[in-house]
């Protein structure tokens, strides 16, 4: 079985020349702009490796001087995460001699593969990418042999180092709050198919039920919630009893359910308690303020950015996560259990 991919392949799934093939890869004249960026394009979807292709002194890659950051335009619309995170790489990045180029991924773009001008010229010396885009683009990047390294993303079929924050035993915590405080009813408001994230988050919240003998009851665990009141609404009417207590995967989540709870009816946290996670912006502006486990963003760029100069001198050891703490930040979205859980009127 065959298992390089080679020019001659590249040329004759094109039916062009195994020269313009070439002139292509290596960046040389002699092949028109939209031959070229065809010929990259197909280079990666066929999973061509050609970082040996930069121009070598001493035996070593030549360095460009620029590192990428790359994250989907929804990663670019949540400011407040993207914002901070951004802030701490760009600090790390220009305190190490290099220069930070941004580049924001539509959906379109995503399912196209279609790949920054940066990349297909590559014209950086590492990569770093923020949060979920999709398997098969976030493959085709690596594919380039480019040291990257995810941040707040991870999956089984992506061989990059990876950036995490501890969500299992981070919402462990979160359910242990609640149990502090007298909940034994505690219902999950998540979209677990959304990121590997939520659904780490959502196995947390299993084993911490398990752990205290709570019994999980199936219709407070919500794994499709979409964020937005009106659905939320939604959801908690068709229940005939609340849960005393939410733990919600992230703060929008949080803070739409806080609503819709209010909306409803109910006190927070005299009737029901509501603990999310990020400490995100909306954890922030909800009224009242939400329980949440902090992330530490600035940290999160950091590390990255360490793990990321450490991959581009040392490009053969094994990759590598690293697990960040969180911390529980007390607010007043939680509060004791009241005697049982909220009857419907």
């Amino acid at each position: 079985m065959k298992d390089k991919v080679t020019m001659q392949d590249i040329a004759e799934q094109l039916n062009i020349s195994k020269n313009s093939v070439s002139q292509a890869l290596s960046g040389k004249d002699g092949v028109s702009e939209d031959t070229r960026k065809l010929i990259l394009e197909t280079a990666h979807r066929m999973g061509y490796v050609y970082s040996q292709n930069r121009k070598r002194r001493s035996g070593e890659l030549e360095q460009t001087g620029n590192i990428a950051l790359i994250a989907s335009d929804f990663a670019f619309s949540m400011k407040s995460f993207f914002g901070e995170i951004y802030l701490s790489i760009e600090r790390e990045t220009v305190h190490r001699g290099k220069n930070l180029l941004i580049q924001s991924v539509s959906k379109q773009s995503a399912d196209k593969l279609a790949l920054p001008s940066f990349l297909l010229n590559q014209s950086v010396d590492g990569i770093l990418i923020l949060s979920h885009i999709t398997t098969d683009y976030i493959n085709t990047i690596t594919n380039m042999g480019i040291p990257t390294v995810l941040i707040d993303h991870h999956h089984p079929s992506i061989h990059a180092d990876s950036i995490l924050t501890n969500n299992r035993f981070s919402a462990y915590e979160a359910v242990r709050h609640l149990t502090e405080l007298g909940h034994r009813k505690i219902g999950l408001m998540a979209n677990t198919s959304f990121s590997p994230s939520y659904y780490e988050r959502w196995e947390g919240y299993v084993l911490a039920m398990n752990d205290f003998g709570l019994e999980i009851h199936e219709p407070w665990v919500i794994k499709d919630a979409v964020e937005n009141i009106d659905y939320i609404s939604q959801k908690i009417k068709t229940l005939p009893q609340l849960p005393t207590a939410w733990f919600c995967v992230n703060d929008g989540l949080g803070f739409y359910l806080n609503s819709a709870l209010q909306q409803s009816g109910y006190r927070v946290p005299e009737d029901v308690s509501v603990v999310s996670f990020d400490n995100g912006y909306l954890s922030q502006v909800s009224t009242p303020q939400m329980t949440t486990m902090d992330v530490d963003l600035k940290l999160y760029g950091r590390k990255a950015v360490e793990q990321l100069f450490w991959r581009m001198d040392h490009p053969e050891h094994p990759y590598t996560e690293l697990l960040l703490p969180t911390k529980l930040l007390k607010r007043g979205s939680s509060g004791p259990a009241p005697s049982a859980g909220m009857e419907k009127d």
